[in-house]
This record gives C-alpha cells, structure tokens and sequence, in this order.
C-alpha cells in the first residue's frame, strides 16, 4: 500500500504558484489554470503528497474558470472542512494525506452525476495520463479512466 504524505522536498520545488495555493489556501486566477482545458484520459493527484484524487472520467465543463469534477476518485483522499473567510459560508476541500489546500466543493454540480461540483485550482494538481498511470503507480484506477 502506498503511503501519502506532506513532503518537504516537494514542497521547496513548488513555484511561487504552486505554493501559493497548495500552502497558503490561495486561489489561481479563474481560466489560468494550465489544467482547466485538459481532456486528455488520466487522473489527478496532489502535487504534493502524489495522493490520487480526481479522474478524468468524471471531470466536466462548468464554464466556472476552475476544472471541476463531480466526485474524488478516492474519497478517504478528499478531506471537507468550513470555510467562512472572505464572508462567505462555503466548503474547502484539502487532500486527506497532504494537506493541500485544492479548492471548494459546491452543491451546483450535474444532478445526474450526484449534484456536486468540485471546483479544483490546477496549481494543486498533477495530472498523469492513462498510459503512465501503471508506470507510476496508479494502476488500481485504470478501470476509473475511461479512454478518450
């Protein structure tokens, strides 16, 4: 079994971006994300901790800046917490093992896909293609990847 963890080597190799928004709970600008676009079949994993937790598969277009996922992959690796800054009430979502700060989860997502919207800042994310997924690791979620 794999362990996830916060790694401090990752951590210091993180552009000033990265680590604005995995660190420091910030948000990249909406439509700057270099993942927002992608289609390419795969999953997405913490930047930081590897920790596996979105597929393209379940990825959609909300026209809202962000990519946005209608569930975690793994849902142990999702963590849920309030979040009340900026004088709103709206739900943070964090990887479980990292601690990374990802992004927000919203009630507005496709209600025939469960109704929830991950709304998710690419700079928190690595995205690994299906054909690497084995290579890499991540061949347990070969079958949560639908190809292209």
């Amino acid at each position: 079994m794999t362990r996830y963890f916060k790694d401090p080597d990752i951590i210091a190799k993180l552009d000033p971006e990265e680590f604005r928004v995995t660190q420091q709970n910030g948000t990249e600008r909406a439509w700057t994300g270099k993942l927002l676009s992608n289609k390419s079949a795969g999953i997405y994993v913490d930047i930081v901790s590897g920790e596996p937790l979105f597929a393209s598969s379940d990825k959609f277009e909300s026209g809202c800046g962000w990519p946005s996922f209608t569930k975690p992959i793994e849902p142990a690796n999702v963590a849920e917490r309030a979040d009340r800054s900026f004088g709103m009430v709206r739900t943070e979502v964090r990887s479980a093992h990292g601690d990374s700060h990802l992004g927000h989860v919203f009630p507005d997502g496709p209600q025939d896909r469960g109704g929830l919207r991950y709304c998710i800042n690419s700079a928190s994310l690595r995205f690994i293609p299906r054909e690497e997924m084995e290579a890499e690791g991540y061949g347990d979620y070969l079958d949560q990847v639908k190809e292209v």
